[in-house]
């Protein structure tokens, strides 16, 4: 831990004047909100040696609202879509042929994926050994790897990259115009015409609609308030009209309701969310500048992203530790009713206890996410 520190204020310090941390600071700030309200929305209860599993979103309606500017997914594909256009265009100008580009590029974001699913497969093969349930290692399973359908969306999305980045420089805004409409039909088709499986290339067209945002950034065609107030107010009016007037519900998370989801498949609704969140960014982009600028907070930014993927992976596989140990001492710390005046007080031992735990696990699989650079020669395209 403290060679982590050093090196992390190292960096920090070494950090060049033209980088833009803001990118970097949006995509700690994105990833740890969305563990922490992975965290909070869990309500559990261990009664007789069972699970009683609940979520906030059903119990509390009023915040349902909140999730427009908690979930923040749509900020990590809108940052990267200005970081993947950069390092696609060092790499065209050096003559990096995509293969090589796509590998190193892949490289971080999949390789602490792998001693996840390896851990996984050894717990799995373990319980059912011991003979315990097939549903409950199924329920556990699904919920410590659930974080892997954003790895899965990201990557097709940074597969993509140079040939979306070619499309926005030849139409500009008219390709985001093109995917959100395109997107807009895909809900047709799945929601009210029952053809599903159109849903599914909205991880596509929804997502890359967000990144598309992000080439906007870095060609400066998001510059001056008047453009961007103008993505704040149509992301915001249009994301308020799909829910006021079409069947999207008004949670932007989905959650145990039964009910149609904005984000299982990607809805239009998101992609409108990511305009009016991008918007926002841009906005207070000064204000972002200066405090990044700040050696402590930037300190702070290169210190999580060093282990942001581990962190992502793994903060869910802490939650199913802690939840295994309070059933193997009989349900303690899992005796609270949910939503009581001492289950809210409790949050914060139950917040600390989860970092504590994914801290431990970060340590030992951080590792992974500093891969050695891969001297070999590139791959063919298809490859990676």
């Amino acid at each position: 831990m403290t060679n982590t520190l050093t090196t992390a204020r190292r960096l920090a310090t070494q950090t060049p004047d033209d980088r833009n941390r803001i990118v970097d600071f949006m995509r700690v700030v994105s990833i740890l909100i969305v563990i922490l309200g992975h965290w909070s929305m869990a309500a559990l209860m261990i009664e007789d040696g069972s699970i009683v599993a609940d979520h906030v979103l059903n119990t509390v309606p009023w915040a349902r609202p909140l999730t427009w500017l908690l979930q923040v997914m749509p900020i990590f594909f809108f940052v990267g879509g200005y970081s993947n256009a950069l390092s696609w265009r060092s790499a065209r100008r050096s003559g990096q042929p995509y293969g090589g580009w796509l590998r190193a590029r892949l490289r971080r974001l999949t390789l602490p994926v792998v001693p996840l699913l390896a851990v996984w497969g050894v717990i799995g093969w373990l319980a059912l050994e011991g003979g315990l349930e097939p549903s409950l290692i199924r329920m556990a399973s699904a919920v410590a790897l659930g974080p892997t359908w954003f790895l899965a969306a990201y990557v097709l999305i940074v597969a993509l990259a140079p040939a979306t980045l070619s499309i926005w420089e030849r139409w500009g805004w008219w390709s985001v115009v093109l995917g959100l409409g395109m997107a807009g039909a895909m809900d047709i088709l799945s929601i009210a015409l029952g053809l599903t499986g159109f849903g599914y290339l909205n991880y596509v067209l929804v997502w890359g609609s967000v990144h598309q945002l992000g080439y906007a950034w870095v060609d400066g065609a998001a510059r001056g308030a008047r453009i961007r107030l103008g993505m704040v107010a149509i992301g915001f009016l249009a994301t308020l009209a799909l829910v006021w007037a079409g069947p999207y519900p008004v949670a932007m998370v989905g959650f145990d309701s039964g009910e149609l989801t904005n984000s299982l498949p990607p809805r239009l609704t998101l992609g409108f969310l990511g305009m009016f969140q991008a918007g926002l960014v841009l906005v207070f982009e000064a204000g972002l500048r200066r405090m990044t600028s700040r050696l402590r907070v930037w300190t702070a930014v290169v210190l999580v992203s060093g282990q942001i993927m581990t962190l992502y992976l793994w903060h869910l596989t802490a939650m199913v530790i802690l939840i295994a140990a309070g059933l193997g001492m009989g349900g303690l710390g899992f005796g609270i009713e949910p939503f009581t005046a001492l289950w809210w007080l409790t949050r914060p031992i139950w917040l600390a206890a989860l970092t504590g735990v994914t801290l431990l696990l970060a340590l030992v699989f951080g590792r992974f996410e500093r891969p050695r650079r891969d001297a070999r020669p590139a791959p063919a395209a298809w490859r990676p």
